[in-house]
């Protein structure tokens, strides 16, 4: 029977972006919105960091939202953030632009993305008042080149990319049209296509596809935002397996720890009614679930 942990009740207004970092033993997650630590306060996002092994706590304030982000093969770290994609030194606290790939609009912001086995970023744009078809998807090389993929395929909100283990999917949620989709993914040409439903979610409004990630045996799991559930998901996209957390929001997931055997979940205290607090008084929480005998796997570094 899995077994839910909170490890750390850190109020984070959006958090999102788990990624595991063996050498260091600690998680490291983005809060887009940041704390509210007392009434009035200004949300400020940060990146956050956590040591499993010693409970260490590091929180880095950051000038934008960082909508996700990866670890650099060089050192550093890659972003997609409000104004485009950015590098971001946690030791200097430098943050530079790279490549903004929708100037023209300026209600958009970069979102949910992962890096490939080659070393590329994927990463979905979305519409912040959430009212627009404007976002898309697309892949910034290691030479810092950026590519709008997909071109014929545009949505609100993107969340829930991941790679398939055998790197012959992408897979691709749609927030709000309710729907993960899955491309036949070409690892050598940097390519994505055929895109096709996986999973359609069926629980009421106002659930919602978020963060996602691939465990060893090509599942997909991810985080039913405002359903307060995690599903795993088989490769032929049936349900195969929920997990109902103790808060509403859970928010994405990634597998970490020894042999990456426990699935550690960000959640969101932002948008959560006074009623649904004193109902789940933990949302903004960092959690790990254990005991669901299955793996992960470690995320690729960014080629750059």
């Amino acid at each position: 029977m899995p077994e839910i942990e909170c490890l750390w009740e850190c109020h984070d207004g959006l958090g999102e972006t788990p990624i595991w970092v063996p050498a260091e033993e600690s998680l490291y997650w983005a809060d887009h919105v940041g704390p509210a630590l007392k009434p009035g306060d200004a949300r400020r996002p940060t990146i956050r960091r956590l040591n499993i092994a010693t409970g260490e706590r590091k929180v880095w304030e950051m000038p934008e939202q960082v909508g996700s982000f990866g670890f650099r093969a060089g050192g550093g770290m890659i972003g997609g953030a409000n104004s485009g994609f950015c590098t971001i030194d946690l030791q200097t606290g430098a943050f530079a632009a790279v490549a903004d790939p929708e100037p023209d609009k300026p209600h958009n912001r970069l979102n949910d993305g992962k890096i490939d086995r080659r070393g590329r970023y994927w990463c979905g744009s979305m519409n912040t008042q959430l009212t627009d078809k404007s976002a898309h998807i697309y892949r910034l090389d290691p030479d810092f080149t950026c590519h709008k993929v997909a071109e014929d395929f545009s949505f609100v909100c993107s969340n829930g990319i991941a790679f398939a283990p055998d790197d012959t999917r992408m897979y691709f949620g749609d927030t709000k049209g309710g729907m993960i989709y899955v491309f036949d993914f070409d690892i050598d040409e940097g390519r994505i296509q055929n895109r096709r439903p996986f999973y359609k979610i069926e629980d009421p409004q106002p659930a919602i596809v978020d963060g996602a990630t691939v465990d060893a045996e090509g599942y997909y799991w991810f985080a039913l935002n405002l359903g307060g559930k995690i599903l795993r998901i088989n490769p032929q996209g049936r349900l195969d397996r929920e997990i109902i957390m103790p808060i509403r929001s859970p928010t994405c997931v990634t597998f970490g720890g020894e042999n990456y055997e426990t699935l550690y979940v960000t959640s969101q205290q932002a948008f959560v009614t006074d009623e649904e607090l004193t109902r789940h008084p933990q949302p903004g929480s960092l959690f790990a679930i254990h005991g669901l005998g299955v793996r992960g796997l470690p995320e690729p570094l960014f080629g750059g």
